[in-house]
């Protein structure tokens, strides 16, 4: 049993102390496998006949079924990534690798000043030195302030990594989608197709002109904790916007509409799905924030608005 050696010690002093340090760190591990919602098994109409973006293989509509699941509750934190680094650690590929792209609207002029190459389709994605999930802006960046939102510049291989220590997994994509859909059939949105219902922001993307100027009406300029905004009909908090999220799948843009019981995508390929948009995320270049859409990267590849929740058949054992 996690942290039984701390039960058989007594007294003051210095193992007290370490008992409780042990006890402590034991309890937030405990609440963060804790954190899981059951997810119901149904059948849900998965992708769209209304593509939003057709080279994002959002369609067709098809019928799939889904076993009953459990989902994260909320994202993956900082907080949650760092009890498991300090309990293994691990060292992601960003660390290894030295950089990772950064959304150039949050970056200092000085660590701007360094940098002398963008993606060519997209200039505001810069790729900057030092720059991982514990300095998500580059070295002159930290995340003290934000230990509570969504871990960010983790790879895929990251997110499986701290899944399976957890003793989870990362989702499908079709349980992804079924969860974000929340039980609503046919719905651009977890809660509904009305964006701002009653004037209400439901999720954090971009307000005002993208890449040039975000006015945070949501509230947030950079991703919001991962318990921000009203949660969806199976509670679960910041499904679409915030940071994106990885999925088990590997990315293809075909798909049969035959009915289809729980898939996982193609065995192989280059690119692993990732859903749900991010804070980004605006109707005129990303509109991304519905339950339907769908993008990708390479497994190894990490970035400033990209991290992920796990899953798993069942919740994990303590023992």
């Amino acid at each position: 049993v996690v942290g039984s050696v701390c039960g058989l010690q007594r007294g003051p002093g210095k193992d007290g102390a370490s008992c409780s340090k042990e006890h402590d760190k034991t309890s937030r591990v405990s609440a963060l496998l804790e954190r899981m919602v059951a997810i119901p098994g149904g059948v849900f109409t998965m992708g769209t006949d209304e593509p939003e973006i057709q080279q994002d293989g959002e369609w067709p509509a098809r019928r799939v079924h889904v076993n009953s699941f459990y989902m994260d509750q909320y994202e993956v934190s900082n907080e949650d990534f760092e009890i498991f680094v300090n309990s293994t650690g691990y060292v992601t590929e960003a660390e290894k690798f030295g950089d990772s792209f950064v959304f150039e609207g949050m970056l200092s002029e000085e660590v701007k000043a360094e940098i002398h190459q963008a993606v060519a389709a997209a200039p505001w994605w810069l790729p900057v030195k030092g720059a991982n999930w514990k300095h998500p802006e580059g070295p002159d960046s930290n995340i003290l302030k934000r230990m509570d939102h969504p871990v960010l510049h983790v790879s895929w291989n990251d997110a499986l990594a701290f899944c399976t220590w957890a003793g989870k997994r990362l989702p499908t994509e079709a349980e992804w989608e079924y969860s974000c859909r929340g039980g609503l059939e046919n719905r651009l949105f977890p809660w509904g197709n009305k964006l701002q219902p009653k004037g209400q922001h439901y999720v954090n993307i971009w307000q005002g002109v993208f890449p040039t100027s975000n006015t945070a009406e949501d509230g947030y300029k950079g991703t919001a904790p991962v318990t921000a905004f009203p949660p969806n009909g199976y509670g679960l908090y910041n499904i679409v916007g915030n940071a994106w999220e990885w999925t088990s799948d590997w990315w293809v843009v075909h798909h049969s509409a035959d009915e289809a019981h729980n898939p996982k995508g193609p065995s192989s390929g280059t690119d692993k799905v990732k859903k749900g948009g991010s804070y980004m995320c605006h109707k005129s270049y990303c509109y991304r924030y519905r339950c339907a859409a769908r993008s990708q990267n390479t497994p190894d590849s990490s970035a400033s608005n990209l991290g992920f929740r796990c899953a798993a058949d069942s919740l994990p054992d303590l023992q």
